[in-house]
């Protein structure tokens, strides 16, 4: 499902306004709106009370109200009016949802999926060139039915595009994996086949010759590839693969280039790019690597094995969300609730959700 204390991308930042958005990750609901200060609040789309879907409720002014029985939350996930109640009534503690911190950083609105205290989360990944007047971007979102995690070596993988992608067939010479706590990153000689069509002008690529390329992933869902083509052409593909669910991914993904910088070249750029998701979802979705009988792992694979020990590591302890099921009692449905900071400065609500999370309903 993926791995909690993470970065996740939600929403590109022009769809949340006042209005409440309700956006489906890692298996659980959330809901998202702007609060009178502009900002954005992302709290759990579960009413607490009798689990209303908030979404469908009212942002008044910088608090939500439940549209079952008119609950309203703050923006830090308590509860501060509960209409039911005799005026005066304190709040129980439990009146408390889940609220997640934001960030709004690369045209996206980033959520932090866990409990960390903010000195020990991880960084957002890094992509300086956005926003540079020398380079051009386009972003879009793509859909793939499988597993995020095999997205994500789809993008780290580079022997399979003279197959799936037309470069020209040759033997890999590439760096060693330089691993940190958060990344990896993997230098390689590429040889892509001749550029056609506008490109061919601006990139004075031909075909034949190699060029450097660097690929770098960022826990736990995120891909870059830096190709450097002759003369200065540079171009960058940037992707954050989103699990939705097991077996669902939403890819945002962002083309910078530092030549062709014209709008109208837009159109060209998004064509190419999406004729390589098509490329690549074709056989990514028809993989079957759970019935692999044992893994033949070649030194081209070296920066997917990489990024998979970094992941067994965060599952080792005890990062994944999996673990964060609760169930109910009379219809057996399940669902997932991602802790997030405020359980560490309420220990009774902790322990409310330990219990619901063990199945103690």
């Amino acid at each position: 499902m993926g791995l909690k204390n993470f970065w996740y991308v939600a929403e590109s930042s022009s769809a949340i306004t006042n209005k409440p958005k309700h956006i489906s990750m890692l298996g659980e609901e959330f809901v998202l709106y702007r609060n009178s200060k502009n900002q954005v609040v992302a709290l759990s789309n579960l009413c607490v009370h009798r689990g209303g879907f908030l979404a469908d409720g009212q942002v008044e002014g910088d608090c939500i109200r439940c549209p079952y029985h008119g609950w309203k939350y703050a923006a830090d996930g308590a509860a501060v009016e509960i209409p039911a109640n005799k005026p005066q009534t304190p709040i129980p503690k439990l009146a408390h949802i889940d609220a997640y911190p934001v960030e709004e950083k690369y045209g996206w609105v980033w959520l932090f999926l866990g409990d960390l205290p903010e000195a020990e989360r991880p960084p957002l990944p890094l992509l300086p060139e956005f926003g540079d007047s020398t380079w051009r971007a386009i972003s879009g979102t793509f859909k793939w039915n499988a597993p995020y995690t095999r997205v994500v070596e789809n993008g780290l993988d580079i022997s399979h595009l003279p197959f799936v992608h037309g470069f020209e067939p040759q033997i890999l010479e590439s760096s060693e994996v330089n691993l940190s706590s958060w990344s990896g990153s993997l230098f390689v000689n590429l040889k892509p086949s001749p550029s056609k069509g506008l490109w061919k002008y601006f990139t004075r690529h031909k075909g034949g010759a190699s060029v450097e390329a660097k690929a770098t992933f960022y826990m736990p869902n995120v891909t870059r590839q830096d190709i450097h083509l002759p003369g200065k052409s540079k171009l960058i593909l940037f992707g954050v693969h989103v699990p939705i669910d097991d077996r669902t991914t939403i890819t945002w993904w962002m083309q910078l280039r530092n030549f062709l910088t014209y709008f109208w070249a837009d159109s060209d750029a998004q064509r190419r790019n999406l004729r390589a998701f098509l490329q690549d979802q074709r056989v990514v979705e028809a993989q079957r690597p759970e019935l692999l009988p044992y893994n033949l792992a070649m030194r081209s694979d070296a920066l997917q094995i990489a990024y998979r020990q970094l992941h067994q590591k965060y599952l080792d302890m005890g990062w994944g969300v999996k673990q964060h099921r609760i169930k109910s009692g009379d219809s057996g449905i399940e669902t997932v609730v991602i802790p997030s900071p405020i359980r560490r400065q309420i220990p009774e609500l902790a322990k409310a959700w330990e219990r619901k999370e063990g199945g103690l309903n």
